[in-house]
């Protein structure tokens, strides 16, 4: 797992480490190995051995400047994709982002099969990130699922927009393990998010490809 110093690393990485030996990686210091996604030999060095990675690490903020997204969601991205596949990686699990589709009406739910039409530069890297990965799963051994998740978070956050594109810690967890367990996928983008009463993305799809079935409801205590 790289980036499991970041906010969803650190809530799901207890929650999975009993299921695997999972090694995390992250750019700071004291969460498990250091590793910079930038670096190829240290990409190929930490995902030796590997039967998945799941790739977490990178700038998670929507306004964020192209200066400071390019090498973790760009140059990082790549260096992953391609140490996974030097390593015989049999799957690579990549976060993408909701914001990959930001620029839909919210009238209507966005689809996983919905083509990218992000709002500002990170959902454009994560548009990237999701183009790597088909260019993965089409040139190599290694298959491929990206996560365009909600907006995750502990408990329920204010506002009906950000209520409906929740993702809890337990959903994201659950989500996780599907995306590098099952079998019998090239390639797949899906969305996540929880079971929320109101829905901004569509889980069929998620539900059909991974047999995802999400538990938390952001309006469970209205």
């Amino acid at each position: 797992m790289t980036g499991a110093a970041g906010l969803i690393g650190t809530a799901v990485a207890p929650l999975l480490s009993g299921l695997w030996d999972l090694q995390l990686t992250d750019r700071a210091p004291g969460v498990g190995t250091v590793l910079d996604v930038c670096d190829p030999r240290a990409c190929a060095a930490a995902f030796a051995g590997s039967d998945a990675v799941i790739h977490l690490a990178g700038v998670p903020h929507p306004d964020a400047s192209w200066d400071s997204l390019y090498p973790a969601n760009v140059l990082g991205a790549y260096q992953v994709a391609q140490a996974a596949i030097d390593c015989g990686v049999r799957r690579l699990v990549l976060a993408s982002s909701v914001q990959v589709v930001a620029g839909y009406p919210n009238t209507v739910q966005r689809r996983a099969s919905d083509p990218p039409l992000p709002l500002n530069l990170y959902g454009a890297t994560k548009a990237w990130g999701e183009a790597l990965g088909a260019w993965v799963a089409a040139t190599s051994a290694t298959s491929v699922v990206a996560l365009r998740l909600g907006f995750f978070a502990e408990q329920p956050p204010p506002g009906e927009d950000l209520r409906a594109m929740w993702l809890s810690p337990r959903d994201c967890a659950q989500l996780l393990r599907r995306a590098v367990e099952v079998e019998d996928i090239r390639f797949l983008i899906a969305n996540g998010v929880s079971a929320n009463r109101h829905l901004i993305a569509d889980l069929s799809a998620t539900t059909a490809g991974l047999g995802y079935k999400p538990v938390d409801d952001a309006w469970a205590d209205c």
